[in-house]
C-alpha cells in the first residue's frame, strides 16, 4: 500500500452497499482498507498506509526497552483516514481493528483522548496515555521472568508480553503505574476511545498474547495474579474475537455516528484470515518477524500448562479454533540488520551508500550464488523458546566469504530456523497441501523464495494479499 495517498483498488461501491473499514496498527506503519461484500466476494475499494516513525526513548528500561509514541501512531491513523474520499467513509457501517499483539499501553479512564471538530467531522488525539511498550521490548530478562509465578495457561510468558511488562513496572518503577487505571494493547486503546468504553474490552486473541490468560475458560489467572500483588484493575474485560465492542457515540472522520466497532483483534490472526481459504493451507509470513502457521483440527484444545521449550505456540483463532504457529523473532529484521551493518561499515570506510542500493546488490549477488557451505544461525534477536541463543556463523571457508555467499547463507538460515521450529514432516502429517507465502520481506526477496521451495517441497503460492487491515474488515463482514 502506498505511503502518500489512498489507492482505489476497484471501482467505487454502489450506493447502499455495506462498507467496512479495516485498520491495522502495526509495528512500523498504520494501514487502513475499505472493503465491500459483492456477489464475487470481498473487494477492497480503497487502501492507505502511513509509516508511524513512532520509536521513542525509554530511559527507565535502558537499551533493552522498546517503546513507541502513541501520539505519532494516532497521527498516522488520522492521516490514513483523511486520505480516503468522504463519500466512501460516509458509507462505513462497521469498523474492524487489529494491531501488534503482546504490547501494552496505559491510560486514565475518561481522559485517554481529546475529541475535536475537524473539517470532515470529529477526530481524537491521545490524552493521558503512556508510551506503547511493544512486543519487541526486552526489559524482562530470563532471570526476571523466572521469578514470576507460573501461569495457568498453555502459553509461556515472555518479555514484551503485557503482564510481564506490568510486573516489571511493579518491581522497578511502581510510581509509573499510579496515574493510570486502564491498560490494553494499542488497538484495544483505539477501540476504547472510539466507543467511549469505561473499561477496556479485549479479545481472547489479545488476552492470550499478554500471558496469564486461560483460553479454555476465557479468563485471567486472577488468583495467581492477586497473590503476587498484580494490579487486577488493569486487566481488561475479555470477549470473543469477532464480537462487537460498541457503537461510536459520534462521527469519526465522516464515518457516521452509530457505526459498530469490533473488539480489537490480533494482527497475526487477521493476516491469516485475509488469505487462508482451505484448512489444508499453511501460511508463511516473513515481514519484520516470521511465522509459519497451520490450522489445528476442529475441536483441538491446547494443553493446560505451558511448555517453555516448545518452538510451536497455539494461538486462539476464531470460533474456538486454534492455529499452530512457529513464531520466530527473526525475519526481515535480520536482513535489515545485515544491511545496516554493511552501510555502517561503508560509512566508516568513508563511503556513503543508500541502504536500498545495498539491499538490491546483495540480493543480486546471492541469486548468482546457488549454494554455499557457509552456515549462519540468524537468531540475532533470540527466540522466545530460546532467549539466550544468539546468532552464529560456522563452516567459514576463505573461498566463500563473498557478498553472495554470505547473503545466500543468511537467507538459508532464516528459513532453516523456521523449519527447525515447525518441520516439513509436521506439515505433511497435518495434511498441508500448499503454502501461502506472504509478507514484505518474502515478496521482494527472490533468494528467500528459493530457500522456501528447497526446504518445504510443496506448492508455494506467492502474491496472496495477506493484510491484517483487510482481514479485520473481512472478520466484521462475516460476523453476524
Amino acid at each position: 500500500m502506498a505511503d502518500n495517498q489512498a489507492i482505489g483498488l476497484s471501482p467505487c461501491a454502489t450506493p447502499g452497499t455495506v462498507c467496512v473499514l479495516g485498520i491495522d496498527l502495526g509495528t512500523t506503519s498504520v494501514k487502513a482498507a475499505l472493503v465491500v461484500e459483492t456477489a464475487q466476494g470481498q473487494i477492497v475499494t480503497q487502501s492507505c498506509s502511513r509509516e508511524t516513525q513512532a520509536q521513542a526513548n525509554s530511559p527507565a528500561a535502558g537499551a533493552q526497552g522498546m517503546e513507541q509514541d502513541v501520539q505519532k501512531i494516532i497521527k498516522a491513523l488520522n492521516e490514513c483516514l483523511a486520505a480516503f474520499p468522504q463519500e466512501h467513509l460516509q458509507r462505513v457501517s462497521r469498523i474492524g481493528i487489529s494491531g501488534q499483539m503482546h504490547g501494552v499501553v496505559f491510560w486514565k479512564t475518561n481522559q485517554g483522548c481529546k475529541w475535536a471538530e475537524s473539517g470532515t467531522g470529529h477526530t481524537f488525539q491521545p490524552g493521558e496515555v503512556s508510551h506503547l511498550i511493544t512486543w519487541q521490548d526486552g526489559r524482562c530478562s530470563s532471570s526476571f521472568l523466572s521469578s514470576l509465578p507460573q501461569p495457568q495457561s498453555h502459553l509461556s510468558v515472555a518479555t514484551g508480553f503485557g503482564c510481564a511488562t506490568i510486573y516489571w513496572y511493579l518491581k522497578n518503577s511502581p510510581d509509573f503505574l499510579k496515574p493510570f487505571d486502564a491498560a490494553g494493547t494499542i488497538h484495544d486503546y483505539v477501540v476504547a476511545m472510539l466507543c467511549d468504553l469505561e473499561r477496556p474490552l479485549m479479545s481472547v486473541q489479545n488476552a492470550a498474547s499478554w500471558g496469564y490468560f486461560n483460553s479454555r475458560s476465557k479468563s485471567w489467572n486472577t488468583e495467581i495474579l492477586r497473590e503476587s500483588g498484580f494490579p487486577l484493575d488493569l486487566l481488561p474485560e475479555v470477549g470473543d474475537p469477532g464480537g462487537i465492542a460498541g457503537r461510536m457515540p459520534h462521527d469519526w472522520h465522516g464515518i457516521p455516528k452509530g457505526a459498530e466497532v469490533g473488539i480489537a483483534l490480533g494482527d497475526f490472526q487477521c493476516s491469516v484470515y485475509s488469505c487462508m481459504t482451505e484448512r489444508t493451507d499453511a501460511v508463511l509470513n516473513i515481514s519484520t518477524s516470521a511465522q509459519l502457521t497451520v490450522p489445528m483440527p476442529l475441536g483441538f484444545q491446547p494443553p493446560e500448562t505451558p511448555d517453555s521449550l516448545s518452538a510451536v505456540a497455539y494461538f486462539p483463532y476464531f470460533d474456538g479454533n486454534y492455529l499452530a504457529v512457529a513464531a520466530s523473532l527473526n525475519g526481515g529484521n535480520v536482513l535489515a540488520t545485515f544491511v545496516d551493518m554493511l552501510a555502517c561499515w561503508m560509512a566508516e570506510l568513508g563511503y556513503d551508500v543508500l541502504e536500498s542500493h545495498v539491499y538490491t546488490q546483495m540480493i543480486n549477488a546471492a541469486l548468482a550464488q546457488n549454494a554455499t557451505r557457509l552456515s549462519i544461525c540468524p537468531t540475532v534477536f533470540g527466540e522466545r523458546h530460546m532467549p539466550e541463543q544468539l546468532a552464529s556463523v560456522t563452516s567459514i571457508a576463505a573461498s566463500e566469504l563473498s557478498l553472495g555467499h554470505v547473503t545466500r547463507a543468511l537467507c538459508h538460515g532464516i528459513i532453516q530456523n523456521l523449519h527447525s521450529m515447525l518441520p516439513f514432516q509436521h506439515l505433511k502429517e497435518a495434511g498441508v497441501k500448499r503454502i501461502l507465502g506472504s509478507g514484505s520481506a518474502l515478496s521482494r526477496n527472490e533468494v528467500l523464495k528459493q530457500e522456501v521451495e528447497k526446504t518445504f517441497p510443496l506448492p508455494v503460492i506467492y502474491g496472496k494479499d495477506v493484510d491484517a487491515a483487510v482481514g479485520a474488515a473481512m472478520v466484521m463482514l462475516h460476523r453476524r
